[in-house]
């Protein structure tokens, strides 16, 4: 028996490729057609991609077969899905990243932090977390957790060899023992009023209080819990700092997707809007997860004490951090002009459209410059800019050799380093939310939802929040915002509220997997160093998981509201719905005069 089930095991994936479109099959024939046909699909797609029959990729190409040949929708429109203007801005954003990786600009900029935070355990945990999320707000979260591990590994290193230390000074004076109990028996057979001294002193030292423990048995159990704080802070603080940036998470760029494609004429949501509503959340949530994580793990307790420091420890600690900062040598002309680039780039974003005031964007027609045209002119000029500065000593001296000068991006580079597979995923989705909207799917489910819009809108929110956040320990977080947002845009306009209120606090729920190595990538990486266990991530995230969604729906209905204007229904929601029901009806009279 145990042989069978190790084989039907080994061939999962197999059994799930052939009957996943079996048993999803009836639902073509128990719904309206068009519906169960594009339902069929995403159900083929969500089952793949929780299970991972198929590469995360290779499933979001499935709708590029099957929705023509379902008839969902034609070819001419689910291929452009694939590289949208929300996509071209993530490619931009990747193969910034990709500039920034090579340079080690990141890396000199984590390590600075480090040294100036300091390194005892609390502000050690801090430091992780600060420099690993503003890294995350502008890399891949999986990206920077692989950054930051050699560095929080070093760090161990250290706290490893002073523990091997102690541990040989607590062996040598356990050795000395037995001559203390030796000469102790001596003198009690040598002076029997010592015995008597000897048990008043015991038994006033049993009513006044244990005696001490052990320092050395101490201090080992705090490194130890240092170390596993160190090392679960960085894949949080990832998590954390994705959310921050429109480019941070793959969720993030899915909503900007979606907004374009099923309400063409909002505009709420840009870099600089998201980043107003976002940045003060996840200030909010990483210093009280830093507190949460120290409690844990630093030595923090309820008065906010905290244990002896031992500062030995802390002074190699620091002379590590300071010798891998030094390898990185003088900053380089190559780690200068990235910075600059990068920092052009950022504040070009900001103050294309920040709402507030009047962008610079307004200076053309309107709609025609996007987020992704300036992030793509920016990553063009660095494809010209050279990596060294250039030198005109050729021409004064004919004898002086003239070399080429390599430019800061090469496209091998790009191609080597760039996560395609995430674009692709990014155009599934946006695929599935077309196919959802033209079949009319989207409006069927949330035909199925009356006792939903009868229900508070905050208390919608929240219960969002809670099912999502927990869906998205077990699948990815692009899948659950794919499978997710349409349904939660589809609610709120049954309820006549406004469908960023629902669909934001969602999107950020797709972030909160806290309690599983397998739930998101940098809590995979953190899981292989050996230090962490699953109980430790159990006890930890799921208390973060409660704060993210805490903090979320604080968010949503404090400076979100004032920043996106939630507390109105949007005309752009109400075009949207005139325009559909145009369609859908142009649709049924061509299928009726067909027939």
């Amino acid at each position: 028996m145990r042989e069978i089930l190790h084989r039907i095991w080994n061939l999962r994936r197999h059994l799930i490729l052939v009957l996943a479109p079996l048993l999803f099959l009836p639902v073509v024939f128990i719904m309206p057609l068009q519906e169960g046909k594009c339902l069929y699909v995403i159900l083929i797609m969500a089952t793949f991609w929780c299970t991972e029959a198929l590469p995360l990729s290779v499933t979001a190409l499935l709708p590029i077969c099957l929705f023509p040949l379902l008839g969902v929708l034609p070819s001419s429109k689910t291929c452009p899905m694939y590289f949208l203007d929300t996509n071209v801005l993530f490619f931009a954003g990747l193969i910034m990243a990709v500039a920034v990786e090579d340079c080690k600009v990141h890396r000199r900029l984590a390590l600075r932090i480090l040294m100036c935070l300091g390194v005892n355990p609390c502000m050690l945990i801090l430091g992780m977390m600060l420099s690993t999320a503003f890294l995350s707000m502008w890399l891949s979260n999986t990206a920077t957790t692989a950054m930051m591990m050699p560095i929080a590994t070093a760090v161990l290193k250290n706290l490893n060899d002073d523990m091997g230390i102690m541990q040989r000074n607590a062996t040598l004076v356990n050795a000395d023992e037995p001559q203390e109990n030796e000469s102790a028996a001596e003198e009690s057979n040598a002076n029997p009023e010592a015995v008597e001294e000897r048990k008043d002193e015991v038994s006033r030292l049993e009513i006044d209080g244990p005696q001490q423990p052990n320092v050395a048995d101490d201090e080992q159990k705090q490194k130890m819990a240092t170390g596993k704080g160190i090392l679960i802070s960085i894949p949080y603080a990832a998590t954390i700092g994705g959310v921050t940036t429109l480019t941070g998470t793959a969720p993030n760029l899915i909503l900007d997707g979606q907004l374009k494609s099923n309400f063409p004429q909002s505009d709420e949501v840009n870099f600089g809007s998201w980043f107003l509503f976002a940045f003060p959340f996840t200030m909010l949530f990483l210093i009280t997860g830093w507190l949460w994580l120290s409690f844990m793990y630093g030595g923090l307790n309820l008065r906010l004490w905290k244990r002896k420091k031992n500062k030995e420890t802390e002074v190699r600690a620091k002379a590590v951090i300071k010798a891998e900062y030094t390898q990185l040598g003088p900053i380089t002309f190559a780690e200068s002009a990235v910075a600059t680039f990068f920092s052009l780039f950022v504040l070009l974003l900001f103050t294309r459209d920040p709402k507030f005031v009047m962008g610079w964007s307004k200076a053309f027609k309107p709609k025609y410059v996007t987020d992704a045209v300036v992030a793509m002119t920016i990553v063009i000029i660095m494809f010209i800019f050279p990596s060294q500065k250039p030198s005109f000593k050729w021409k004064i001296d004919p004898n002086e050799p003239f070399t080429p000068n390599p430019p800061l991006l090469t496209w091998k580079k790009v191609q080597d380093n760039v996560a395609w597979n995430v674009i692709l995923l990014l155009g599934g989705g946006f695929v599935i939310a077309k196919g959802c909207e033209v079949s009319g799917l989207s409006r069927w489910i949330g035909s199925h939802l009356h006792p939903l819009e009868h229900v508070s809108p905050s208390v919608a929110a929240l219960l969002s929040c809670l099912v999502i956040a927990a869906f998205t320990e077990f699948a990815s977080n692009t899948a659950t915002s794919i499978i997710f947002l349409p349904i939660l845009a589809e609610l709120a306009i049954r309820a006549k509220v406004n469908p960023l209120y629902l669909m934001i606090p969602g999107v950020v729920s797709c972030s909160f997997a806290f309690m599983l190595p397998v739930a998101t990538p940098p809590n995979a990486i953190a899981f292989t160093s050996g230090q962490l266990k699953v109980k430790d991530m159990m006890k930890t995230g799921i208390l973060m998981n409660i704060l993210g969604i805490i903090f979320a729906n604080l968010a949503l209905n404090t400076w979100g509201s004032l920043i996106f204007k939630l507390s109105t229904f949007p005309n752009w929601a109400e075009i949207s719905i005139n325009q559909t029901r145009a369609a859908t009806s142009t649709s049924v009279q061509f299928l009726n005069i067909s027939d």
